[in-house]
């Protein structure tokens, strides 16, 4: 059974533009230091699951591209680089705290923004609109996925 996720990314760190213009439009989704966020990707995520890259900490957020999942987890490498930013001195290469998983963009959209998205009859309940949600990965329900994809086309 397919899954599908919203993925939040700044696009000050990796924009939907930086992942199309990436080799095979794709990015390895680093810097995830969330545990739930990580289990999402270590533990739920499958080759080929639907993504909806989506825009944070910008002016307008909002879903601003349709990608998948390009891989299986393996070992975020910036959580072993003293230079990096997600570098985690607790983080042992024999015991890799934090995965990820590259996402491939499909192709960019209009951005569908939270107004937008909240104001979407049937969203209601979709977990990014919740009050207080900040997990930069979430599970996206399918009834959901195909109402954004129809928005996305329209």
């Amino acid at each position: 059974m397919k899954n599908y996720w919203l993925m939040k990314s700044e696009p000050s760190e990796v924009s939907v533009d930086d992942a199309i213009a990436a080799p095979r439009s794709t990015v390895a989704w680093t810097g995830v230091r969330n545990y739930q966020a990580r289990n999402f990707m270590r533990d739920q995520m499958r080759m080929d699951d639907g993504v909806l890259f989506y825009h944070s900490s910008c002016a307008e957020p909002g879903i601003v591209g349709i990608g998948r999942v390009a891989s299986t987890p393996y070992p975020d490498p910036t959580q072993f680089d003293r230079k990096s930013k997600y570098y985690d001195a607790a983080s042992k290469k024999d015991e890799p705290r934090w995965q990820l998983v590259d996402v491939q963009v499909l192709k960019k959209t209009r951005t569908l923004g939270l107004p937008e998205l909240r104001s979407a009859p049937g969203l209601e309940e979709m977990i990014v609109l919740r009050k207080g949600n900040r997990l930069s990965i979430t599970p996206v329900e399918a009834k959901h996925w195909r109402l954004i994809v129809r928005m996305l086309e329209a």
